[in-house]
């Protein structure tokens, strides 16, 4: 492939957790198992030829089909395509191999982080090493090679998970270096009770006991680990875990290395801690890089060019722009896309990703302050004391952004004044921002408009989650619950958890149900997934004028409604009235649909609608 090609398509090859393949931020189906052992093994393979007879074995074991050579042309003819443009699948002999060029690999990424990580740590710059460490470790997305055949799991497997328990025991000794046993202590526990013929892990776990008071506990951990490798391995335990066992039964187990290097340090370089009591006795965020994303939507669907366009925002392919603000009506799928796109990313900000839900639990704003706190607590391992003003900490948090590139995910915003200080200037950082409200105010966001799915994407959600044949066996009545749910996401995943949790439904008895008006808000409701509770969230986020005017509007009956009706019903002037009209439909709770005579009117959302017909019983 050229070098050209490669600029504009934007590769990337996951296998560190389920096997993936993104072509500019943008998941690529591999369905079949016998396609992702393909290309796996060829991954793997680091560019060198893989034979055809290896690949056999890799997908059939001892005894392939007699079509051996045909199937196999077949799924490197599949990836061929799903790849291109990207990578090269080529012919060598008697075999095939894969050339990457530049795209994205993240066992290659872990391997170099790694290696940085080690690298420090040899040098005895613990928090540095503990930090890169742990950003390696936090390319795995869950276990490996769980989705290939098991003769390439049962080949490959071993020597990648030793790969990520190494790293994992180099980040826990930069970390006791460091004096944080008693952080990993729980975390070893565990590693210890997996791995229990592991000599370092378990010596670590000896140390980690030992600093947090506990010799005698060290001390029984030693004897059951000498008791376990006699009778199961006929062996003695090795000299470095006899050391730790004498050092601790003489009390003269070495103490960690001073608290210093835990304060704030540049990327490469520690620094001193700051003079006084600003080092902090318990340091939960040392040695770690803040990954606070929270859990990516499994069967993520649709919004292709919604998601290629944030994308390509931070990436810095829109110049200018320091982030995205997507905005949409309640439920249609803002929070979901604006995570989804965070981690289809998450390699291009591998020094954080921030987070957080700027609504309180009671549905008001969270203060930018109180974030702030959070924010600066976790890119500032070790400090105790910030600036107690608002203006103090913008400066600390976008100076120290700069220095960073750090992804910033602002969910569930209010209003402007809320937003701006938690925005990072500069090129490196930038920010995903959702909102029920547009907000034009804020310089240099690319504005991301989020509307109800059609056919084809509704129709997809649903067999994400309930399975292919099912929506295809009852096309009629999967259209008509996409009618009723007015093609919003949130009413969508009700009605496929609703359906997944009742196997012996048909979709026509789900659209049965959702039939009635009366009670079709109280079927869309399943846990946390309420739509009736997000439309009076919005209701309740209006202004004091537009929510009196929503509630007005209100007691009357759902039908459209003209701009001179609302004036009437307001008793307001037809001028105040399209001001009123025009921020309920900013809001999405209003919309206006063309009517005769080339003008248009207002109506409530269909969802809305049931929402307006129950205030009269709700007093």
């Amino acid at each position: 492939m050229s070098g050209r090609q490669h600029e504009e398509r934007r590769v990337e090859f996951r296998i560190l957790g389920p096997t993936e393949l993104l072509v500019d931020g943008v998941p690529v189906p591999l369905t079949a198992p016998k396609l992702r052992t393909v290309l796996v093994a060829l991954l793997l393979s680091r560019g060198r030829v893989v034979s055809d007879a290896s690949l056999s074995e890799l997908l059939w074991g001892p005894l392939p089909p007699a079509t051996m050579a045909a199937q196999l042309y077949t799924y490197i003819s599949r990836l061929r395509r799903s790849c291109e443009p990207g990578l090269d699948v080529l012919r060598g002999l008697r075999g095939y191999r894969l050339d990457i060029g530049a795209a994205g690999f993240d066992l290659h990424h872990f391997q170099r982080a790694a290696e940085r990580g080690r690298q420090s740590l040899r040098d005895g710059r613990y928090a540095t090493a503990a930090g890169q460490l742990a950003s390696a470790l936090a390319l795995w997305r869950g276990p490996a090679l769980a989705d290939v055949t098991e003769s390439l799991a049962v080949a490959e497997l071993p020597r990648l998970e030793e790969s990520r328990l190494s790293v994992q025991e180099d980040r826990i000794e930069a970390d006791l270096a460091m004096g944080r046993h008693a952080c990993v202590l729980t975390e070893l526990v565990g590693l210890v009770a997996e791995h229990p013929v592991r000599e370092s892990l378990r010596g670590q776990l000896m140390t980690a006991l030992y600093r947090v008071g506990r010799p005698a506990d060290a001390l029984r951990v030693y004897e059951e680990g000498r008791r376990l490798l006699k009778g199961e391995l006929g062996i003695d335990p090795g000299a470095v875990l006899r050391d730790i066992h004498r050092a601790v039964l003489l009390e003269n187990l070495p103490e960690p290395v001073s608290r210093a290097s835990v304060a704030v340090h540049a990327p490469e370089a520690e620094e001193p801690p700051p003079a006084g009591d600003a080092v902090v006795t318990d340091d939960l965020w040392g040695g770690l890089v803040p990954a606070m994303l929270p859990m990516d939507v499994g069967d993520f669907t649709g919004r292709t060019d919604e998601l290629a366009e944030t994308l390509a925002t931070l990436r810095g392919q829109r110049d200018g722009r320091r982030g995205v603000m997507l905005t949409g009506a309640a439920g249609i799928g803002k929070s979901a896309l604006a995570i989804h796109a965070g981690y289809a990313c998450r390699s291009d900000f591998s020094q954080g990703q921030l987070y957080i839900d700027l609504r309180e639990q009671d549905g008001g704003p969270k203060d930018p302050v109180d974030v702030l706190g959070g924010f600066l607590r976790a890119l500032l391992p070790g400090r105790h004391e910030l600036p107690a003003t608002l203006d103090e900490r913008v400066q600390l948090y976008r100076s120290l952004l700069a220095q960073r590139r750090v992804l910033v995910v602002l969910d569930n915003a209010s209003a402007d004044w809320q937003v701006r200080p938690l925005l990072p200037s500069g090129d490196s950082s930038h920010a995903v921002v959702t909102s029920r409200c547009p907000m034009p105010s804020l310089e240099g966001i690319h504005a991301v408009r989020l509307g109800r799915l059609d056919g084809p994407a509704a129709r997809a959600l649903l067999a994400g989650v309930v399975g292919e044949r099912r929506v295809a066996d009852e096309p009629g009545p999967v259209g008509r619950v996409v009618e009723l749910c007015d093609g919003l996401p949130l009413a969508l995943r009700v009605c496929a958890d609703r359906l997944r949790n009742h196997p012996d439904w048909r979709v026509a008895d789900l659209v049965d149900r959702l039939t009635c008006e009366e009670s079709r808000l109280d079927l869309l409701c399943e846990g946390s997934l309420d739509v009736r509770a997000r439309l009076r969230t919005s209701v309740m986020e209006l202004d004091p004028p537009s929510r009196d005017a929503f509630r007005a509007l209100s007691r009357g009956d759902a039908a459209p409604f003209t701009t001179a009706e609302a004036a009437a019903r307001l008793g307001v002037s037809r001028r105040r009235a399209q001001v009123l009209l025009d921020a309920l439909v900013g809001a999405w709770l209003l919309e206006a649909v063309p009517a005769d005579g080339g003008r248009s009117v207002h109506r409530f959302p269909p969802l809305v609608a049931l929402l307006v017909r129950e205030q009269p019983h709700q007093g």
